[in-house]
């Protein structure tokens, strides 16, 4: 579908700037591009432009209404199950480069100090002159050539502004994290997978500054367009983010307290997020305790979420002055709605990862692995290896046959003895080593993978040690 040059006068054309996508290299549907413009005061012209995806899709059509079924796309270890048809998500709202593609977008005028001076909200037509992946956009921030790259002469134009970018994106991630923002980072588990589809290796890719850059930009675009709407007192979709469970919390800081600088990183961030409540949707603000924001919705991913669709659509009605249609429902049960399939399609992310998990070690039954304890239970230990990240369960009757076990579930541990007296964690490494053991939340082990289950994807470990 061609855009008409009556649309284009319609918006503000920014297919002059330069503009670039990043994503991740086996991405299909760009949802949100970045544009980049020094100005003669110093300062900067920064877009963040969103694909204007309601522009295509009308409330209550038939598209919409599968569109709003769904709410989300889901994103399987080996396939994607989209939100939306192909012809839209992969090619007619997809900026991808060489395109004119039409926009919702927002606009800010930032000093070299990442200060806000000014922004405006506006739909746009754009033009992406590269398609970056993650990989490519972080070796030019490292100096690095990238080959094969579009546009040679815009090559270095590109480098100076994503360096300019990325020293921004670190100012306002500073001044996230001194407002309290929670900032927890963890190596994203990949899959090789052969042409059956099945894995034949894992491997992981850590946080980049570029992937951190992206992320500082859409997260000023929702924040600022929730400030926005929050002014105009129409009913708006937040993205809202309760505080903590207090009694997790208390746990937590009795953890930290008594394991001192023998608690692992990844245990610390583990015990944080099970004490954190889940962030929905919803037309009642209370912040975002994560973020540490105030005001926070979900503005920047149409193509893939269907609560930013309904805010696009407020936001052009309200922000805009289109006397445009939100939708056929009532926004509060549809925030319910979207927040339930939201839930259930990171479960059933999370399943695909096991499942694939429980592949891939199907091959490596009978071997010895390294790793640690994450989950302490009545019936068990929770472990995760180090090298695959896979995890499974060393059940509790095969932990130190012939001795007693106490589930100790404040502390997070299980105390082994020879006697049935419980001990408690302060007994622990006191006395007769032989009589007693501690498993704790975050101890290393070894392990032998004795069995694993795809069906029902799961792994069962044994202990393998020199105290048994």
């Amino acid at each position: 579908m061609a855009i008409t040059e009556q649309e284009i006068l319609r918006r503000r054309d920014f297919r002059d700037a330069l503009t670039f996508t990043i994503d991740p290299t086996e991405a299909k549907d760009f949802d949100d591009a970045l544009s980049f413009e020094k100005k003669e005061d110093g300062n900067f012209r920064i877009g963040v432009h969103i694909a204007d995806v309601t522009h295509y899709v009308l409330p209550g059509d038939d598209i919409d209404l599968q569109a709003y079924d769904k709410a989300t796309s889901v994103y399987l270890v080996d396939k994607v199950i989209p939100m939306l048809p192909e012809e839209l998500c992969n090619d007619l709202c997809s900026l991808r480069p060489g395109e004119d593609k039409l926009c919702m977008s927002v606009l800010f005028d930032i000093n070299p100090q990442a200060q806000v001076l000014r922004t405006k909200v506006c739909r746009t037509v754009i033009l992406s002159d590269f398609r970056l992946t993650y990989e490519q956009a972080q070796d030019l921030l490292d100096g690095k050539s990238v080959q094969n790259l579009p546009n040679p002469q815009k090559v270095s134009l590109l480098s100076e502004a994503l360096t300019t970018l990325n020293g921004l994106a670190l100012i306002l991630r500073h001044e996230r994290e001194k407002q309290g923002a929670l900032v927890m980072e963890q190596d994203e588990v990949h899959f090789r997978l052969d042409e059956q589809g099945n894995p034949v290796e894992v491997y992981f890719t850590p946080p980049m500054d570029a992937n951190h850059l992206i992320e500082e930009f859409m997260l000023l675009a929702n924040r600022t367009i929730a400030e926005q709407m929050s002014r105009t007192g129409k009913t708006m979709v937040y993205r809202v983010h309760d505080k903590p469970n207090e009694e997790k919390l208390e746990t937590l800081a009795r953890f930290k307290k008594r394991m001192g600088d023998r608690l692992p990183a990844y245990t610390e961030q583990l015990l944080t997020i099970r004490a954190m409540a889940k962030a929905v949707y919803s037309t009642h603000n209370i912040g975002h305790y994560g973020l540490a924001f105030d005001y926070y919705t979900h503005f920047t991913s149409p193509i893939r979420r269907y609560p930013d669709m309904m805010v696009h659509r407020i936001v052009a009605r309200y922000l805009l002055g289109e006397r445009k249609k939100v939708g056929d429902y009532d926004l509060e049960d549809a925030c319910k709605h979207c927040s339930e399939q939201e839930q259930a399609a990171a479960q059933a992310e999370r399943d695909s990862i096991k499942e694939m998990q429980a592949r891939w070690i199907t091959q490596h039954v009978g071997e010895e692995f390294d790793g640690y304890i994450s989950g302490v239970t009545d019936f068990g230990l929770f472990v995760t290896l180090n090298d695959s990240r896979c995890d499974g369960l060393i059940p509790i009757n095969t932990l130190c046959p012939g001795m007693f076990l106490h589930y100790d579930e404040k502390n997070c541990c299980l105390t082994a003895s020879r006697n049935a007296q419980r001990h408690s964690r302060k007994s622990a490494g006191k006395g007769d080593k032989s009589s007693e053991r501690v498993f704790t939340l975050g101890d290393p082990v070894r392990v032998r993978c004795v069995r694993a289950d795809i069906l029902l994807r799961q792994i069962d470990f044994r202990l393998v040690d020199d105290q048994q």
